[in-house]
């Protein structure tokens, strides 16, 4: 690899300055470890606050009352950015009521009002 020197003063150097070096990574590591450690914590505790996804939603429409037009299962690709979540039982009631269940996500069979 390399040649030491001979002579044990600078043998002696060589130790403490190697010794040196480690002891910085070992905090450069350790103060590291933290920033990670912190950060994860702050992540978690970002998730816990997060509200859960809803399990239904409903279109409105664009009338001056935005009337509900179709109620989706959450995560369906034809529900709209402004689509409003809401609960199972508004989604029981909303299609009891007429609104119409999206047919490409049929919340209506999920929800067993249809088989």
């Amino acid at each position: 690899m390399f040649d030491l020197p001979p002579d044990l003063p600078r043998l002696r150097t060589l130790r403490t300055w190697h010794a040196m070096v480690v002891r910085e990574l070992d905090e450069a590591i350790a103060a590291r470890e933290r920033q990670v450690a912190t950060d994860e914590a702050a992540a978690r505790n970002r998730e816990a606050r997060r509200p859960p996804p809803p399990d239904w939603t409903v279109s409105r429409g664009i009338d001056a009352r935005r009337s509900p037009v179709a109620v989706h299962i959450a995560g369906c690709h034809m529900q709209g950015k402004g689509d409003q979540a809401v609960s199972r039982d508004d989604a029981v009631r909303l299609l009891a009521d007429g609104v119409e269940a999206c047919m490409h996500c049929r919340p209506d069979t999920a929800l067993g009002i249809l088989g």
